[in-house]
């Protein structure tokens, strides 16, 4: 029998609807105002499970981040090498997300990025969270910086750097026009040239190493995490910078910390450091 060609294309519109709507997203939200930060709020880090369906795993979630990451209970590793990063130079956009500042790079940075087990991860973004959401032996930091990678096959690497009040952080300091320009306008962002891969490139000898997940909904996990062990620092000028996007009433874009499930947590420790 033939079927009348009306009613493939109607079948085939329904097919790809279905399709589109059961598809997983994976990357972080790019809207925040459907959320905050505001302990015991309605749009809080409690209820962002229930926001959404696709949120779920902000609620129910074995394998999620941050954590505290306790000396105590980590693993030694001399295998898994030092995380070193390779990036070439990459136009980039740095965004006010309404609880964050993003810089994204476009299309993906076009350099190796960085290698884990073998498979090849590229920045995508970095964004700041203030204060730190992960913590060490309980201390937490004035600043934690996210590195997005991102693999062929969709898988997540993030690379964190926390920060002490200090000296000026050279990389803040090359954006300080731009976040000017950004500060407390929601949704506003700057394009900007050919950003120097010597400014973001890095090469960490301490670091810890984890499974988890994105820190802000959806909350997906499988995220390999790579927490820095050797700190940096910011000033109170740049950190005000960073933190005046911050719109709700909890002066903060940090989660809080979450179970560690009996999840094993690795610290890289260099064999000639013995």
């Amino acid at each position: 029998m033939k079927i009348p060609s009306i009613v493939c294309v109607v079948f085939f519109i329904a097919i790809s609807i279905t399709i589109v709507s059961s598809s997983p997203d994976h990357g972080e939200v790019e809207d925040e105002t459907e959320f905050n930060y505001e302990k015991g709020g309605e749009k809080g880090p409690e209820k962002w499970g229930t926001l959404k369906p696709e949120w779920k795993m902000c609620g129910n979630g074995t394998m999620q981040s941050p954590i505290d990451l306790t000396d105590n209970r980590v693993f030694i590793d001399h295998k898994i090498g030092s995380l070193h990063s390779h990036y070439l130079p990459s136009n980039g956009t740095i965004k006010n997300r309404g609880h964050d500042i993003m810089l994204e790079f476009e299309g993906g940075n076009a350099g190796m990025g960085i290698t884990i087990n073998g498979t090849v991860y590229q920045l995508q973004q970095l964004h700041w969270h203030s204060p730190s959401e992960h913590t060490i032996n309980g201390k937490r930091f004035v600043l934690e910086e996210h590195m997005v990678h991102q693999s062929k096959d969709g898988r997540f690497a993030v690379v964190a750097f926390l920060y002490n009040l200090g000296r000026p952080d050279p990389f803040l300091l090359s954006l300080e026009r731009q976040l000017k320009r950004i500060t407390d306008r929601h949704e506003s962002e700057e394009f900007i040239s050919m950003i120097d891969p010597r400014m973001i490139n890095f090469k960490s000898r301490f670091y810890y190493r984890y499974l988890g997940s994105l820190t802000t909904p959806p909350c997906s996990e499988n995220v390999t995490w790579s927490i820095s062990r050797e700190t940096r620092t910011v000033t109170l000028k740049q950190l005000s910078l960073l933190r005046v996007t911050v719109h709700d009433q909890s002066n903060s874009n940090a989660r809080p910390l979450q179970r560690q499930n009996q999840r094993p947590v690795k610290f890289y420790l260099p064999t000639w450091h013995i």
